[in-house]
């Protein structure tokens, strides 16, 4: 990323984060009660409020994200929307006065429940899923490890691991690799490994096919 980067303000205890090494917030983003990896980018204008996000993982310019867990080595790109607010339609009226009264002059804000059941419909995204532009996943939705969400898409329904997403709908487009590799990868879980096994890797990750880097890395019978 890009940018200058205020890794302390977002930190301020006030606003209930914690954060890991070599984490980098840019000035503009609002980041608050979340917790974050090390080595996670945060780019421009982004907005996280009560998430959890992994080593490595990145959010490019202009998202916006509400109670979500989100896996290590994502790739998240601009304007996505992740666990996107809900209104209270079963309600008289779903303006949100009813939960944001004091900015309408009205009472203190006190609904609780109401910010309970957004928080109920929690978003999980696995590992090494990548997010394309303006993608939409909507609340209370999973998205398996090495997933893709195609840009522009919204997704209303759980993604299954190493499958490829797209439209509005998304719908699955293809699978990212056949399952018996998926299942390798998801034995193999290299994005657990520590830096120093990453560093070591790092040429297998470059230039091996993927069934060849599974024969190196995976543990001996």
């Amino acid at each position: 990323m890009t940018g200058s980067t205020d890794t302390a303000k977002a930190a301020s205890p006030e606003d209930g984060n914690v954060l890991g090494f070599d984490t980098h917030i840019h000035a503009t983003a609002v980041v608050t009660r979340s917790t974050l990896g090390s080595y996670v980018d945060i780019g421009e204008r982004v907005l996280l409020d009560e998430v959890e996000m992994g080593d490595f993982s990145y959010f490019d310019r202009d998202a916006m994200v509400n109670y979500a867990t989100i896996g290590k080595f994502c790739s998240i790109a601009a304007s996505t929307r992740i666990n996107p607010g809900n209104h209270p339609m079963w309600r008289a009226t779903q303006h949100h006065f009813t939960y944001r009264a004091r900015r309408y002059g009205m009472a203190e804000d006190d609904d609780s429940a109401f910010f309970q059941w957004r928080r109920d419909h929690h978003v999980t995204i696995g590992h090494d899923v990548w997010i394309g532009h303006g993608a939409v996943v909507l609340a209370g939705v999973s998205v398996g490890t090495g997933a893709i969400i195609a840009a522009g898409a919204v997704v209303s329904k759980p993604v299954e691991p190493y499958t490829i997403v797209a439209g509005v709908p998304a719908k699955p487009i293809k699978r990212r690799f056949p399952e018996a590799i998926a299942d390798r990868l998801m034995a193999l879980a290299w994005w657990d490994w520590p830096h120093a096994r990453l560093r070591e890797a790092l040429l297998d990750f470059r230039s091996l096919d993927i069934v060849a880097f599974l024969d190196k890395h995976e543990p001996s019978a």
